[in-house]
């Protein structure tokens, strides 16, 4: 199934200045609103108490806040979990594990108060400490940074090291892009936003490694017919039709997570929307024609002339090599010098 012509030929390349204008504008924006507000970590990373209740009756996310701030706890965050009649309570207060009920009971008690004849179940009570809390912070970053790591290596095997220097920054870009939006749109930052950018990291290589494929394909074939330029943009609208069928169903899928999939996993769809976003955008405008700016042949007559380029594999090199020196090409050289001096 093809969404596009086989021939359509749509100039990514020629916009790639446009593109990363956008792209530096939306990362410059997220980046100036982590550092003047920072990011709304989580329990799991900066420390606090989660109480969950079920009341007897539902009450409005609102109005439940309004009654935890009541009892002098700041910015506390209320969901919903399960089939929407269940609340789970974030709040700051860090507390030993044992006064952990203490809490528990304060905060029924005025939720009590604040709607009084509803009753109210408590459910589970778990406190981090701000030791767990800092631990678990430095182990999500290094555990972006050994796959960021994993994956230099990995392109660098596979295709050269320019391949997976763009591979690289395509996934920068896409991580910076989905923090920009979370922050942005005030979302917690949890270990879910956190497995979510895991996922889109190996998304946007998987887009990325097809496109690279394509390219590399398309240099063999057009070793003396083209610009540099113009074969990755051949590659990226070769694979133009896959790249729309794959985003586009996993689109799909996430946006109904996102709508219908309950607060729970609110974060974490939203966070896979704008990431899927932002990698396929980056396989076609960041990914690919960054490879121009570290190494960019040198067109001379409309042919492709790279200076010692080690784009063509050895095989091809091999088999070029075989072909010279068989007999068959050795008497063809010769008629064809015999020709010449006749003539």
């Amino acid at each position: 199934m093809q969404f596009v012509r086989p021939d359509i030929n749509i100039d990514f390349v020629g916009k790639r200045k446009i593109a990363i204008m956008i792209s530096a504008v939306v990362i410059a924006a997220g980046l100036v609103y982590i550092a003047l507000f920072g990011l709304n970590y989580g329990i799991e990373f900066k420390g606090g108490t989660e109480v969950r209740i079920k009341p007897s009756r539902p009450i409005s996310i609102k109005q439940l806040r309004k009654s935890v701030v009541k009892l002098g706890y700041r910015s506390p965050t209320v969901q919903t979990v399960g089939s929407s009649d269940e609340y789970l309570i974030y709040v700051n207060k860090i507390i030993k594990s044992t006064q952990s009920k203490g809490i528990a009971d304060k905060i029924i008690s005025g939720i009590k108060k604040s709607f009084p004849g509803n009753s109210i179940d408590l459910r589970s009570v778990n406190s981090i400490g701000p030791k767990f809390g800092k631990t678990l912070k430095e182990k999500a970053i290094l555990a972006i940074i050994i796959a960021t790591i994993a994956i230099l290596i990995y392109v660098s095997i596979r295709f050269r090291f320019r391949f997976a220097i763009g591979a690289v920054i395509a996934l920068i870009h896409d991580v910076l892009v989905t923090l920009a939006f979370i922050a942005i749109f005030h979302f917690q930052f949890t270990l879910q936003i956190l497995a979510a950018i895991l996922t889109i990291i190996g998304y946007s290589l998987n887009d990325t490694i097809v496109v690279y494929d394509r390219i590399r394909e398309n240099i063999r074939l057009n070793k003396k017919k083209s610009t540099f330029e113009k074969v990755i943009n051949k590659a990226i609208n070769e694979t133009l039709s896959r790249t729309i069928l794959t985003s586009g169903t996993t689109l799909l899928v996430v946006a109904v997570l996102f709508f219908f999939g309950g607060a729970v996993i609110h974060g974490f769809s939203f966070a896979l929307l704008v990431g899927i976003v932002s990698g396929t955008y980056s396989s076609i405008y960041i990914a690919s024609p960054i490879l121009l700016i570290f190494k960019k042949p040198i067109d001379i007559g409309g042919n492709l002339e790279a200076s010692n380029d080690k784009e063509i594999s050895k095989q091809d090199k091999i088999t070029d090599q075989r072909q010279k020196k068989s007999p068959a090409n050795k008497s063809k050289r010769k008629r064809s010098q015999k020709v010449a001096y006749k003539v």
